[in-house]
């Protein structure tokens, strides 16, 4: 198989683009990343190809013509690539955009249709409920299609109904039907828990998530699709989660992460501007990148949380210098594409930057500090924002559940167990510590 893709021959206006398109430092991570991890796969000798015309505007349908592929074949391959995330519309060009215009009009969403096509009616359907009704965040939706979608193939394997040795990603799905759905019992959703954890090796949190995702979608054919007259994820229990320790930097180890940001680093006040706010406020990574300039006032700033819910980030003098110093000695400079400078940061492409390039700048910014990047990152920053508020600065448990955005309580608790040094405090504290003994 691998030959079929090397012998392939490019027009000329792709042996240009190929060989003149201009990649980022984040295109090459991702290209070298995909490299490592699909070497296994038939088409890795052309991944780069694939991503660079991908990234110039070609389509499936483009695509699947150069490859000799069809157009199901080049989806998967884009699917498993994980290009539509890694390289989103505002970060393709048109370069291979169609010279016809049909119409005017904007076209539907590819993703819309594909679902439609490749995916169970009901299933489609819930996840439209979630979007439209329930207002769910988009990485919601996507979070719990992924579990579903993975439900289904791993049910049409489990029930005989497809070869074993098939490619798990290759199962088809869009033939799952009302009956399909109605013989789905309780066993068979406690062997798909058991497959994940054994098979997928996932964690007692993502096989929680599994749990939800499930439930959910049973609950909403019982109640709103009215599809089944039992639900039998009713008594699905979730796994029993261990409670951990967030994992933080000390106070000494943030102070030199913000010392590793020097004057050597070409965007030097963006990204201390980027760690002062992870340290300082505890956001999340998707609230850091969605930051508008807009939604900044005085000293206080409007973020998109969790679940699409938008909440207020107060900040200290600390983060309104690092905002400052960046937009006047940077950003004001930066060239902006037009639909991007409501962005607070910018990326090389000069658009709003991404999660997987501030992931990098931390990645970046660790190492320079001496520290272990395998073990923090941008999530672990918020988990030392809220760890220094708690050691540090006298903040209560539901005051830090207010900064976090957390919707329960017993989320935010997990910060209350780490505080060893007042925990030895209140135990010399004990009045019957001087006491005399026999």
């Amino acid at each position: 198989m691998s030959s079929r893709y090397e012998l392939i021959t490019y027009q000329e206006s792709e042996k240009s683009l190929l060989h003149k398109s201009e990649l980022s430092e984040l295109d090459y991570i991702n290209i070298n990343k995909l490299t490592k991890e699909l070497e296994g796969k038939s088409y890795a000798s052309v991944i780069k190809d694939i991503y660079i015309l991908y990234k110039n505007g070609y389509s499936t349908s483009q695509l699947a013509s150069i490859y000799n592929l069809s157009q199901r074949q080049m989806q998967r391959i884009i699917k498993e690539m994980d290009l539509t995330s890694k390289l989103p519309k505002n970060k393709r060009s048109n370069t291979g955009k169609d010279e016809k215009k049909i119409s005017t009009n904007p076209a539907p969403s590819p993703t819309f249709f594909d679902d439609y096509f490749m995916l169970p009616r009901r299933l489609v359907e819930y996840l439209n409920y979630l979007d439209v009704i329930k207002g769910r965040s988009s990485n919601t939706v996507d979070g719990y299609k992924m579990d579903l979608v993975l439900l289904f193939r791993f049910l049409k394997i489990y029930r005989g109904m497809c070869p074993r040795n098939i490619d798990f990603t290759e199962i088809q799905i869009n033939d799952v039907d009302d009956n399909f759905i109605r013989s789905i019992n309780l066993s068979e959703l406690y062997a798909f828990l058991s497959f994940a954890e054994k098979n997928r090796k996932n964690s007692t949190y993502a096989r929680a998530r599994k749990v939800a995702s499930v439930r959910s979608f049973f609950k909403y054919l019982s109640t709103k699709a009215k599809v089944l007259d039992e639900n039998p994820a009713l008594e699905l229990e979730t796994p029993k989660i261990e409670k951990r320790n967030p994992i933080y930097l000390t106070l000494n180890e943030s102070k030199e992460l913000l010392k590793s940001v020097d004057g050597t680093y070409r965007h030097e006040k963006r990204d201390y501007c980027i760690i002062t706010l992870f340290l300082n406020c505890g956001l999340r990574l998707s609230e850091l990148c969605s930051i508008n300039l807009s939604k900044i006032k005085e000293d206080t700033l409007t973020v998109i949380g969790k679940g699409n819910k938008e909440r207020t980030v107060y900040l200290n003098e600390a983060c309104l210098k690092a905002i400052s110093d960046y937009i006047l000695l940077e950003r004001n400079s930066m060239e902006i594409l037009p639909e991007h400078k409501d962005a607070l940061f910018i990326s090389e492409k000069k658009t709003r930057i991404s999660k997987r390039t501030v992931e990098v700048i931390i990645d970046k910014y660790l190492k320079a500090a001496g520290l272990d990047s395998s073990k923090y990152s941008p999530h672990k920053l918020r988990h030392t924002a809220a760890t220094l508020m708690y050691k540090h600065g006298n903040v209560d448990i539901r005051s830090l559940q207010k900064i976090l955005g957390h919707e329960s309580v017993s989320t935010t608790q997990i910060y209350t167990h780490v505080d060893d040094d007042r925990l030895r405090e209140a135990v010399k504290l004990n009045p019957l510590n001087d006491a005399k003994t026999k």
